[in-house]
């Protein structure tokens, strides 16, 4: 017999604790309207107590919600996108020459990347149909890409979290990756930049989604294929988010060397080695292409000038416009929020396994291994990437590239992904305040205020994001109606036999039309006479 009676499961009740566990300990009871596993994830104290994030259940459904509303208007205001720009000169190579003309106008004349060529000839097959449903479909691929990204980190860091709260990260990011900016049309509705600088991180951010979800030694080599050719396919898309990538697997290999135990930090370094490859190997097709080669003659980018002290400079200062003008978008703060929703709510396993594949304790998986130098590290490398991408665009922007959002979204993605992690941060910090004020007052205290305050965070966030949103979508409809008189009107026209017909330039959010700037501009004048089968339009200031 042992010198002490063994504790009743009402005595425990009387206690405070929970029912009694069969080791002899005490499980802290939920409280009322919520449940641990999927809406409340506690965090117990020494001694039975415990520290709850009290959130209704229902409550996440709901929040998410709001993100989710607002991201389906956007899709739903996509149908208002006519042709415009660059469009004009895609769309007739796609109808008259097909794939095969496409890529080759990019390779051989344009700027030599393939896989924008192949993005462009997937939706410029379906004509003015498939600018019309570009929103809907790179939407909904990016909300799914991120909240798979979401869903994979957390399981990869053996958390639980509520319900829901993976999809809400996600679609609190991908909105405002899309709307917290000064051009949403060219960031978002614009397709011929949206595969360049908007859809290009995300499709970066999916070939991380097999390393997480990597468990077997198939699914391992699945990973590294996927980073292969992902990387090859990033290398031929898009400079800017080349180099953005190169940035940060430079920053995870010199992480690994320490932040990464065990055979995880080998298969890291060889997964990153794999990626930066395929990155090199595309980017070197696309630095050797005659179209790009045409591109850098035309705009002096072969120049020592380019990579010199003035230059430099200039794009020094650009950039920091850019982060002045980032900084201070409001919106961002949405991103902020949601990580600190993050920290309240998951909660980690009570065993893990260490780096050699043994079972260990749980461990605080915000606050442990310096993860404040980690954030430093994250920022450090996106203010680097930012600066790089910003010495990259500036040859064919010029100063302007401070006012071009469009291209900012190479490397604004891992902005709002590294607020998301801050808040995460954040969010840590608060609870485990929570769980040392809950030990000296000898009870359970919660962090109701806040959980509140950041679900509030984010709610504010998508009505200051739909309110332009809104403003944006009566100017495309203007436009789309202009647009659909004037192309009756030239259809028209040219089944008639007609050869020269005018045109009114009809534009939204600063994109280029013929005869811009009052007539004094041509360009694309020329792509539009072939897309309607005619020599060549005039200028008029008269719609039809």
């Amino acid at each position: 017999m042992t010198a002490e009676t063994p504790k009743t499961a009402d005595d425990e009740r009387r206690r405070g604790g929970g029912p009694a566990r069969p080791d002899g300990g005490a499980e802290a009871a939920p409280d009322a309207g919520t449940t641990p596993d999927a809406g409340s994830a506690p965090d117990s104290d020494r001694g039975g107590r415990s520290v709850t994030n009290r959130i209704p259940v229902r409550a996440l459904p709901l929040l998410t919600l709001l993100p989710l509303a607002l991201l389906g208007t956007a899709f739903w205001i996509g149908r208002l996108v006519r042709p415009g720009a660059d469009d004009w000169c895609f769309l007739p190579v796609v109808r008259d020459e097909g794939a095969a003309g496409m890529i080759a106008k990019f390779y051989l004349q344009d700027n030599g990347r393939v896989a924008n060529a192949l993005l462009v000839v997937a939706y410029g097959a379906f004509g003015v149909a498939g600018h019309q449903w570009f929103a809907l479909v790179s939407g909904v691929v990016m909300l799914g890409v991120l909240w798979a990204l979401v869903a994979s980190a957390l399981g990869r860091a053996r958390l639980t979290a509520p319900r829901g709260l993976a999809l809400l990260v996600a679609a609190m990011a991908t909105a405002v990756f899309l709307l917290a900016t000064s051009n949403t049309y060219k960031v978002f509705y614009w397709p011929a930049s949206s595969v360049s600088h908007t859809v290009s991180p995300v499709l970066a951010c999916a070939a991380v989604i097999p390393l997480l979800r990597a468990r077997t030694r198939r699914g391992w080599g699945f990973a590294l294929g996927v980073a292969l050719v992902a990387g090859v396919f990033i290398g031929t898309l898009s400079e800017e988010t080349a180099v953005v990538v190169l940035v940060l697997l430079a920053a995870v290999l010199l992480l690994s060397l320490r932040a990464v135990p065990g055979p995880t930090r080998t298969r890291t370094r060889v997964w990153c080695g794999v990626a930066v490859a395929g990155v090199v190997i595309g980017a070197a097709v696309l630095y050797l292409s005659p179209g790009a080669r045409t591109r850098r003659e035309r705009f002096g980018a072969d120049s020592t000038t380019m990579l010199g002290p003035q230059a430099l400079g200039d794009a020094l200062r650009s950039f920091a416009d850019i982060l002045g003008t980032v900084l201070t978008t409001w919106q961002y703060l949405g991103a902020v929020a949601v990580g600190v929703l993050v920290g309240l709510l998951v909660r980690r396993d009570g065993r893990r396994r260490d780096g050699h594949g043994a079972e260990g304790p749980g461990t605080d998986w915000l606050l442990g291994r310096r993860p404040l130098v980690l954030l430093l590290v994250g920022f450090l490398a996106f203010l680097v990437a930012g600066y790089l991408c910003t010495v990259v665009a500036r040859p064919a922007f010029g100063t302007s590239v401070a006012l071009a959002p469009r291209v900012w979204g190479d490397f604004l993605l891992f902005y709002v992904l590294l607020l998301v992690c801050a808040g995460a941060l954040l969010g840590r910090a608060l609870l485990r305040r929570a769980r040392r004020s809950g030990r000296r007052a000898r009870g359970a205290r919660t962090v109701t205020v806040p959980t509140a305050v950041a679900a509030a965070l984010c709610a504010l966030t998508c009505v200051g994001l739909a309110v332009p949103l809104f403003r944006l979508e009566q100017r495309m409809d203007v436009r789309a109606q202009r647009w659909d008189r004037q192309d009756r009107s030239l259809r028209e026209g040219a089944a008639r036999g007609a050869r020269v017909l005018p045109y009114t330039p009809v534009s939204v959010s600063g994109m280029g039309e013929p005869f811009g700037g009052n007539g004094k501009r041509l360009w694309p004048g020329q792509c539009v006479a072939r897309y309607y089968h005619l020599e060549r339009i005039t200028y008029s200031t008269r719609l039809p």
